[in-house]
């Protein structure tokens, strides 16, 4: 059992943020880069825009990668050589002992920190150990965890249950996006010794806004007056692009037009990406299924801005960024009633929520926001309204105050 101790420090000023498994600066929408890639990126430029230095450590994959890159003022990426740059996901943990001392040894030279910032449970590992060889609160946000993905369907290892177990016991805060994800977490895993925080994810207005439907269709080539849908994302069983491609063929309007953005994700994402290309030609969709390669996160808006409605078929989302971007670009959402999707979609009247991913009710709201361009245009309306409270500077000032205070707490005694 080690001590709880008080550490006086009455303001954080550096952060050392630890993503092992994936960088912020890689593309989103393939691989294993998606939604945390953009959390860890924008939230720790907006730490740094609120004074706060981040230092983000990720693993190495390339050997043209360089160790440091200056993201802006305060805010760095730092690449770690742990292990072999192509090493699967599914080896990670064989190198966790070695980013842990490579972070460890960078910080003593260079980056001394107040605290650690984990994200994703591979990188909590490290954090739990770095915790205690540093002295240092500890911060972890899941992202994703293994009971939540047991809910919808995607089974994880016994290793990983127990490992997130340890880490719970030991973090001194568990970051969260919404209160329902609280409250899930509160369900599956009870209350912990930390405090849970609410940090919501943000989303950049100047990029994601509404704009003229006509000129997105253009700059992307597509007809302008042919119903299109959008699915952005991981093609990955946990993202469930089949539904939507069903959504599709149920919906039965052979002038549709569904757009896939993104790419393979982890070790058969080959392989799941030809099951849906199969699933298209099976259905006989392959003049209507387009396939796009993941997109820089910018350039996402022009596709949100094209699309009559975006179509979010999740088994399990702790947030759905990309949901959140849709309806800041006033396009309205049909999303699995899941986890963070369940507070950010209001049902009718922002877009809709379909209970067990069932295609043939994703068609049925698809069809009430194509056949009714009015009722579309007041959901993405509210939905652009409702985004605005989103924004990436107040969750950096909340998770601010969360590390200053955990400067002055009791921290939590591992055990």
């Amino acid at each position: 059992m080690l001590t709880a101790r008080v550490v006086f420090s009455p303001v954080v000023q550096r952060v050392a943020v630890l993503s092992l498994h994936t960088s912020p600066l890689a593309q989103p929408g393939s691989g294993d880069s998606g939604g945390m890639n953009v959390y860890v990126r924008e939230l720790s430029s907006a730490l740094a825009q609120a004074g706060v230095e981040c230092t983000t450590y990720t693993r190495r994959t390339s050997v043209d990668q360089p160790e440091v890159v200056q993201v802006e003022p305060g805010h760095r990426v730092v690449h770690l050589t742990a292990g072999d740059f192509d090493l699967p996901k599914e080896e990670l943990p064989s190198v966790l002992d070695a980013f842990g001392d490579a972070v460890m040894e960078h910080m003593h030279q260079q980056a001394p920190a107040d605290v650690l910032h984990a994200n994703y449970f591979l990188s909590g590992l490290v954090a739990h150990r770095l915790k205690h060889e540093l002295e240092l609160p500890f911060v972890s946000t899941f992202h994703t965890l293994a009971k939540v993905k047991a809910e919808g369907g995607d089974t994880e290892s016994q290793w990983r249950h127990d490992a997130e177990a340890d880490i719970i016991r030991c973090a001194d805060a568990i970051c969260v996006s919404c209160t329902e994800e609280e409250n899930q977490f509160r369900r599956l895993y009870g209350n912990p010794q930390g405090r849970i925080e609410i940090v919501a994810p943000g989303v950049e207005h100047a990029f994601f806004a509404p704009g003229e439907r006509s000129g997105a269709r253009n700059a992307l080539g597509l007809p302008l007056d042919a119903p299109v849908l959008l699915f952005v994302g991981r093609i990955q069983p946990l993202k469930a692009p089949d539904v939507a491609v069903r959504a599709l063929a149920e919906l039965g309007r052979p002038d549709a037009i569904l757009l896939v953005v993104g790419g393979a994700s982890g070790s058969e994402g080959n392989a799941e990406e030809q099951l849906l290309r199969d699933l298209v030609k099976e259905l006989g969709l392959a003049a209507q299924v387009r396939f796009v390669a993941p997109q820089p996160h910018h350039i996402l808006s022009t596709y949100y801005r094209a699309a009559d409605a975006v179509v979010v078929p999740s088994r399990s989302e702790s947030f759905g960024l990309v949901a959140l971007e849709a309806s800041a670009c006033g396009v309205p959402v049909v999303a699995s009633g899941v986890g963070g999707l369940l507070t950010l979609v209001d049902h009718g009247e922002t877009g809709y929520l379909v209970p067990d991913r069932d295609p043939a009710v994703f068609a049925h709201y698809l069809r009430e926001i194509i056949e009714h361009p009015g009722h579309a245009a007041a959901l993405g309306r509210r939905g652009a309204e409702r985004a605005r409270r989103y924004t990436w500077s107040f969750a950096a000032a909340r998770l601010r105050r969360l590390y200053t205070d955990l400067g002055v707490r009791e921290r939590v005694a591992c055990g």
